[in-house]
């Protein structure tokens, strides 16, 4: 079935109103609602889990085969909206700035297709519309629901605002990066500021703690192996005159494989706790993980391609420091994962950005995307055994 005029302007319509209304992690309360009326209009089988937020549906081939999963996030993020697009955000300090309406309308156009193409579809079709793709773990939440326990591939993409539509990046191992957050805390003595020699000043310290975590990468990791170490936030003290007796820092790392990830994470901790020794403060280190690399299989890749490869062009894209949650599903399924492109400007406005835009023609791409990877999938799935 191919995509009509109709259909694709009733998704489009559809995507205007989830960018108007976007809602943030953990919190798609209207949004979940929203997609749950559609899919039920269209008689396509909503089912029942212990997710509190986010949707998960069903649409059952005619041959039979194993469960695959299409995903799309559908979640906002609390940015201000400040493009002049006629259908910007209504909702104070939130916005879809990193295009998961796109996402989740494409996932909603490919459904209406599947549910008429049912005698053509081998196996269950499984749709996830994920909660808190950018915060609280939603991945995590879908795994401890057991929605994924039956599924034996799985498939999604994120628009890539770095791309014109009518590309779609697609490629065998990584393509996104691991995403880890760090916290450090310096503990010291505080005191009055025309006194420093009694205090033991964690602002000193931390000062010379941001200098050699910028050694990290340069210093330790292969210069052919990337990865990024970055201090983002500081805060210490409450006045001009006085020495706090604490200060905190916080960043946030990125890498593509777990040897790097380790070493990172050593050294880092290893520099810390030597450089407050040696301002005389003492220190805490954090450590958490925000998503796992994305790595695509291979296999999948090498299906999916030449059928994706019909209807747009496919390149070997560049991959991205950015992080994104499909991985912690890949950690169990095997899995692909594209970009698709949702602008291509010169100076267009990337993820998280208050001016990004992603363009409505990005939706026929995202659609069909969907529908290609769902039979190669589900045909493959039979060829698992």
């Amino acid at each position: 079935m191919a995509i009509s005029a109709t259909l694709l302007s009733k998704i489009t319509a559809y995507r205007h109103e989830f960018h108007q209304h976007p809602e943030v992690s953990a919190h798609e309360f209207e949004t979940t609602k929203r997609i749950t009326e559609i899919l039920e209009q269209w008689g396509i089988t909503v089912n029942k889990t212990s997710l509190v937020t986010g949707v998960v549906a069903t649409i059952e081939g005619t041959h039979p085969g194993k469960q695959v999963t299409l995903r799309a996030d559908i979640d906002a993020l609390p940015v201000t909206e400040a493009t002049n697009l006629t259908f910007k955000s209504v909702n104070d300090g939130v916005m879809h700035a990193c295009g998961h309406d796109i996402h989740l309308s494409s996932l909603l156009g490919a459904a209406y297709i599947l549910q008429h193409e049912r005698s053509e579809l081998t196996g269950t079709i499984q749709l996830l519309f994920q909660p808190a793709e950018e915060a609280e773990h939603g991945a995590e939440k879908v795994l401890k629901a057991h929605v994924l326990d039956h599924t034996v591939a799985m498939a999604s993409f994120h628009n890539n605002p770095n791309l014109p539509v009518g590309t779609i990046g697609l490629k065998a191992g990584s393509l996104m990066a691991g995403c880890y957050h760090f916290d450090i805390t310096l503990h010291g003595a505080g005191a009055h500021g025309a006194r420093p020699e009694k205090s033991r000043d964690p602002i000193v310290a931390q000062a010379a703690v941001v200098s050699a975590l910028q050694t990290v990468v340069s210093r330790n990791v292969k210069p052919l192996e990337a990865a990024v170490v970055s201090v983002t936030q500081v805060h210490g003290g409450d006045t001009w005159n006085v020495l706090p007796e604490t200060v905190t820092l916080g960043g946030t790392v990125r890498t593509f494989n777990d040897e790097t990830t380790e070493l990172v994470k050593r050294r880092m901790e290893q520099l810390v706790m030597q450089v407050a020794a040696a301002y005389d403060v003492t220190a805490d280190f954090d450590w958490a993980i925000g998503a796992y690399p994305i790595q695509n299989d291979a296999d999948l890749v090498t299906a999916i391609k030449p059928t994706v490869s019909e209807h747009a062009k496919v390149i070997t894209p560049e991959v991205s420091m950015a992080g994104e949650d499909f991985a912690t599903f890949q950690q169990r399924i095997p899995g692909a994962f594209a970009f698709v492109g949702s602008n291509g400007a010169p100076n267009a406005a990337d993820w998280h950005d208050s001016h990004f835009v992603g363009l409505d023609a990005t939706l026929a791409f995202g659609i069909q995307y969907f529908v290609d990877v769902a039979h190669v999938l589900g045909e493959y799935a039979v060829k698992l055994g």
